[in-house]
């Protein structure tokens, strides 16, 4: 498949050119309904917009759209071998229900069993049909009526990709840093972990730090200050080698390295001797700290932590345990 200058795929160029344009067309539209088809893969893509078509009615051209009709997931196979020239087994009306249909239902393009409320969710016989006030505005697709009857349709909606985006924002564990800065970290025991490390610990045993890189699942690189890094003469970075937080403390020139241990482990002899081979040139105090959300997870790790090292436990975080080494104050 080609991108669009919009980032949405389009149709793979094995079919012919009226299918192409057609399924070019139903990718325009439902992107254009609010349904997220840029972060689709393309053949995802490709069969969510055969989907439209076959529920739709749509073979040629967008007036056949009709809202009356009901298909059922083995016909839209059906209909896609027929009309689209796939080859698509019957046995995979299940693919369609779970993923070809999931995003349509969800968006209200599609109703889900009109003609039998009462089916089971797996019953390959439910029924598929367009909602109506969607069928009239694809009637109106490559006419003048066309971006009129988009705006009207829209109007007052909550569209799909605004519920996901929501729905993702609402999963987000929010983290204020030393400095002010807010941040999001996906969720998770690692990130809850993490949130605790840098708005409990910090404020009890790393006053003045600035925190110069926290990562995430999602961005290893969500917050990072190079300048201070280099400055520091820290190691080039790679995350495979950084640990989950480092933070400086300008008054001390401390540079914490901090393990927020949730699935990996600990700063154990090999983890700290790697470290400071890595440091080996940094022009601060190295300190090595490993977090746990509780003394459970601390007990599982104990036997594998490096002497000269910090351990702070979340759920006791007034405490900090020293592996033979002391802060000065």
């Amino acid at each position: 498949m080609k991108k669009s200058n919009s980032s949405i795929y389009l149709p793979t160029s094995t079919k012919s050119a009226a299918i192409r344009t057609l399924l070019e067309d139903a990718i325009t539209i439902l992107s254009a309904m609010g349904i997220p088809m840029e972060s689709l893969s393309e053949r995802a893509s490709e069969r969510i917009a055969m989907a439209l078509l076959a529920v739709a009615g749509v073979t040629t051209q967008w007036k056949e759209a009709n809202a009356s009709r009901s298909v059922k997931t083995r016909d839209i196979i059906t209909f896609h071998n027929t009309y689209f020239e796939e080859n698509i087994s019957p046995g995979s009306y299940d693919d369609i229900r779970r993923k070809d249909l999931k995003m349509l239902v969800l968006s209200g393009v599609v109703l889900n069993s009109a003609d039998n409320p009462t089916a089971a969710t797996n019953d390959p016989r439910r029924g598929y049909s367009l909602e109506p006030h969607c069928a009239a505005l694809l009637r109106t697709y490559r006419t003048k009526k066309w971006q009129s009857s988009l705006t009207e349709y829209l109007q007052n909606k909550v569209l799909l990709n605004e519920q996901l985006a929501r729905t993702r924002s609402m999963l987000k564990i929010s983290v204020t840093l030393p400095d002010g800065v807010m941040v999001e970290l996906s969720q998770g025991q690692h990130n809850d972990l993490q949130k605790q490390i840098i708005e409990e610990f910090f404020p009890r045993y790393g006053q003045h730090c600035t925190v110069l890189y926290l990562g995430d699942t999602a961005n290893k690189f969500l917050h990072i200050d190079r300048k201070t890094l280099d400055s520091l003469r820290f190691f080039e970075l790679q995350h495979d080698e950084l640990p989950d937080i480092i933070a400086y403390n300008p008054h001390k020139n401390w540079l914490y390295l901090i393990e927020a241990v949730h699935s990996s482990g600990p700063i154990s002899e090999i983890r700290r001797l790697e470290l400071r081979n890595l440091t080996k040139d940094c022009t601060a105090e190295i300190i090595y700290v490993t977090a746990f959300l509780n003394r459970a997870e601390f007990r599982k790790w104990s036997a594998d932590i490096a002497w000269e090292t910090e351990v702070w436990i979340a759920d006791n975080p007034d405490h900090l345990i020293h592996f033979n080494f002391t802060l000065a104050s």
